[in-house]
């Protein structure tokens, strides 16, 4: 058996963050994450199950791992060596439970909701966040019976995706999936939820204009879920900025009202919300605005197309940025992050449900599967991260690992 494995060794890291000046992913084979025989690990404790994956997503927070430039925020919520991958289908060896604790045969395919709160942690009491079920506030992650580690993915005790050895899941990380469902499906369940949880805690109200800016796969998955989770019980208009053609289709069909290049999506809404534009910025503006890139350029740009007293809300995952912050100050601004998932307060037709509960709805009605673009096996994974690093420009979307004995091709 096989694993990714991401140890720590600062020249390596080094090579890497130089090498990605070419382009995102392209110093894959000169970093820190090596091919390297791997089993499974040991099972933390009695709630803890043994899973295999079948297809294991590349984000862009590995990304941003592989490229040498992560957030030191990271350092101590992270332990080493740890096999990344935490978008992940799998079968379960031996059978468990779930996260609702009902019985789940060995064969079952299983998707995890990869955030290491108190439950995997073994810590009792729960913290307040947990014991609302918003796990991915919870504070504890470097505490209880595991290692440091916000996600699986990137703690070195329970594996991770990019591996033909299972991984170590909780059952309160453990949802079924339906039988409906392809793997492709599946694996798109996990950034799916990102989506949920940012579209339903952005507090959108009826007839707001909405904008979106960027269209990978994050930018993708927010618009359906804008789509089919908001507007059914709150009209709105959504905009969507899209760099290259193919994620510019794709915008239209999954609900997108107006979909245009970024550099004119400030143009489209400016003329939707009747605003003038005073140096570069508009004086009305987008009620709100996800950022679903989480760049300088990004983050500024939602800055001077969002209205006074509206809000900015930080989708994709930011690290260490330059920007200038006065027009937060001077419009009385809100600039909000929406990390990971837990449990929804969400709309008129949707009772409060677990976020990965929302998000495998989600992906079966908006057909979510079909943004799988392309898959590689483990063995040719310096060419599977420097296409995830260049999909739009390469007309994909999502790129995963293949883990299914079989040998894998780019599609």
């Amino acid at each position: 058996m096989k694993a990714l494995v991401f140890e720590r060794n600062l020249p390596r890291y080094a090579a890497s963050r130089v090498a990605s000046l070419l382009g995102s992913g392209r110093g894959a084979g000169i970093g820190p994450l090596q091919l390297l025989d791997a089993g499974p690990p040991d099972l933390p404790g009695n709630d803890w199950f043994h899973l295999r994956p079948l297809l294991s997503g590349i984000c862009g927070s590995d990304l941003a791992t592989l490229d040498g430039r992560s957030s030191r925020y990271f350092e101590d919520i992270v332990s080493f060596p740890f096999v990344p991958g935490h978008e992940v289908v799998g079968i379960l060896d031996t059978g468990g439970t779930d996260h609702l604790g009902q019985q789940l045969e060995p064969g079952t395919r299983a998707v995890i909701e990869p955030v290491l709160g108190c439950a995997p942690r073994h810590i009792h009491p729960v913290c307040p966040y947990c014991a609302e079920g918003q796990t991915g506030l919870c504070g504890n992650v470097a505490f209880g019976d595991l290692g440091p580690g916000l996600q699986t993915g990137f703690c070195a005790d329970t594996g991770g995706g990019w591996s033909t050895a299972a991984l170590c899941a909780h059952s309160s990380q453990l949802h079924a999936v339906p039988e409906s469902f392809s793997d492709e499906d599946a694996v798109m369940v996990e950034p799916t939820a990102c989506a949920v949880h940012a579209v339903l805690s952005a507090g959108i109200r009826p007839h707001d204009v909405v904008a979106l800016i960027g269209a990978g796969t994050l930018g993708l998955v927010t618009t359906a879920a804008l789509h089919h989770l908001v507007r059914p019980d709150i009209p709105c208009t959504v905009m969507v900025g899209a760099k290259h053609a193919h994620q510019q289709q794709m915008a239209r069909a999954l609900g997108a009202d107006t979909v245009v290049p970024p550099e004119q999506l400030a143009r489209v809404v400016r003329r939707e919300a009747g605003s003038l534009v005073l140096a570069g910025r508009l004086t009305d503006g987008a009620d709100v605005v996800f950022d679903c890139v989480g760049t300088s350029e990004s983050i500024t740009q939602a800055l001077a197309m969002v209205r006074p007293r509206g809000r900015v809300v930080l989708v994709g995952m930011p690290g260490k940025v330059s920007v200038d912050l006065a027009p937060l100050w001077h419009r009385e601004l809100m600039l909000v992050g929406a990390y990971a998932y837990g449990r929804e307060s969400s709309t008129a037709s949707l009772a409060p449900h677990r976020t990965f509960t929302l998000a495998i709805e989600l992906v079966g009605s908006a057909g979510l599967g079909s943004l799988v673009s392309a898959s590689y096996p483990l063995e040719r994974y310096e060419e599977a991260v420097a296409h995830a690093g260049a999909a739009g420009r390469r007309g994909a979307v999502k790129v995963v690992f293949d883990l299914r004995n079989r040998k894998g091709s780019t599609r």
